[in-house]
């Protein structure tokens, strides 16, 4: 793993009452277990591929069991009951028998209790799934999911291959891939990007991929290179709001480089990190949470792009979006901070007022975001054009990658 172990601010802004994907208590039929689909409310999956998860930290524990229907759809084939009493280390034993030890590469597994559905297709891992003492990156990343988008269902594949990121790629329900690992320093080598393509390509999914920590341009990075991919490098906010230095550049956008995370070996502990790849998971709980009010406005209770959905993420009541949509929106949305804040010693670049756009790409995106482009995919309210010299400078960067990639 490569892209970024220092940092992270926790904030779960959206309030659970502004979304109809919180999980209420309204009486519903047509299934099992007595939740009907309208009774659930919208929502949207989001797919991390990372080392593991801390499905025992309080982060993610919630008083709620997921209704069947959405199990049966994301393919679930055990449950494990998570014991809640003891240290971690007293819970995964206590757990082992039942859970950890049995797991295989073929199991989706759901831990009640949870919004998290796990798996882990490749054999060679010590613990399945779980984020354990050796690993302690992928509980980060999905906590980064989470502080955008609260109310996300979080389907996590332990691993770093081309078969980890399929098994998201080819799940019907999920929405949005998000992978923060590949070659140090950019090196230009293969990567992921065959099983990348495959998901928003061929599968409709977006694909939020982390830039390397360091300034090498991002254009050739399997992970966020692709032009596919929406390839997300780092900025200083709540700092001086600049770029930070150690961050790839001419990306497609910049979001939070540092926040406050959840530990992955323990259940009520936090720290701060740095990195894209912190910044890339906050990217697409982002456009999770705009999916799910998307879906609320026009009543689609369903998630994925599949041929079933007509390959729309959002297919509701007169309102359609694709893939591209969402992103050409997200481009639209990013903004250049000015330099006037930089502070020379804070070790971050100042924002350039002279192509911005090979620092940070389109410009940033955080949840001040969120509001533009929901008005704008709803037809609330359009978003200005971006001026011509940020359209012809991320153009030729899609030229560039393209040629690259020979997409």
């Amino acid at each position: 793993m490569r892209k970024g172990h220092y940092t992270i601010f926790l904030t779960a802004l959206m309030l659970c009452s502004a979304l109809s994907g919180c999980f209420g208590n309204e009486e519903g039929i047509g299934d099992e277990d007595g939740l009907q689909v309208e009774s659930f409310g919208a929502y949207s999956v989001v797919a991390p591929v990372d080392t593991g998860i801390n499905v025992y930290h309080e982060r993610f524990i919630l008083n709620e069991t997921l209704p069947q229907w959405l199990l049966d759809g994301l393919g679930v084939t055990m449950w494990c009951n998570l014991t809640t009493n003891g240290t971690w280390q007293e819970r995964y034993e206590a757990d082992a028998p039942t859970c950890w030890d049995v797991i295989t590469a073929t199991d989706i597994v759901y831990f009640p209790g949870t919004r998290i559905i796990g798996t882990t297709p490749d054999d060679d891992t010590n613990i399945p799934i779980l984020d354990d003492p050796a690993d302690g990156h992928g509980t980060a990343v999905t906590g980064a999911v989470l502080d955008a988008n609260p109310d996300a269902i979080i389907f996590f594949v332990e691993g770093f291959s081309d078969a980890a990121v399929l098994a998201a790629a080819n799940q019907p329900l999920v929405d949005i891939i998000t992978t923060s690992f590949g070659p140090i320093g950019s090196v230009p080598v293969p990567g992921i990007e065959d099983a990348t393509r495959v998901g928003v390509v061929e599968k409709n999914k977006v694909h939020t991929g982390a830039a390397d920590n360091t300034p090498s341009p991002a254009v050739q990075d399997s992970t966020a290179g692709p032009p596919w991919s929406i390839g997300v490098s780092g900025y200083a906010e709540e700092g001086d709001d600049q770029k930070e230095t150690m961050s790839g550049s001419y990306p497609d956008i910049a979001a939070d480089w540092t926040q406050v995370l959840p530990n992955h070996d323990d259940i009520d502990g936090y720290h701060e990190t740095s990195g894209t790849s912190f910044a890339t998971p906050r990217t697409a709980g982002v456009l999770s949470l705009i999916l799910t009010q998307l879906r609320d406005l026009s009543g689609d209770m369903g998630s994925g792009a599949s041929e079933e959905r007509g390959g729309f993420l959002v297919n509701g009541t007169n309102l359609s979006i694709t893939n591209s949509q969402l992103r050409d929106a997200l481009n639209q949305s990013a903004w250049y901070p000015g330099s006037s804040t930089w502070d020379p010693t804070s070790g971050t670049m100042p924002i350039s007022p002279i192509a911005p756009c090979t620092q940070v790409g389109w410009g940033v995106v955080n949840m001040s975001n969120v509001e533009p482009i929901f008005n704008h995919l709803s037809g609330v309210e359009s978003m200005p054009d971006r001026p011509a010299d940020v359209v012809a400078c991320m153009q030729a960067n899609q030229d560039i990658r393209e040629a690259y990639w020979g997409a």
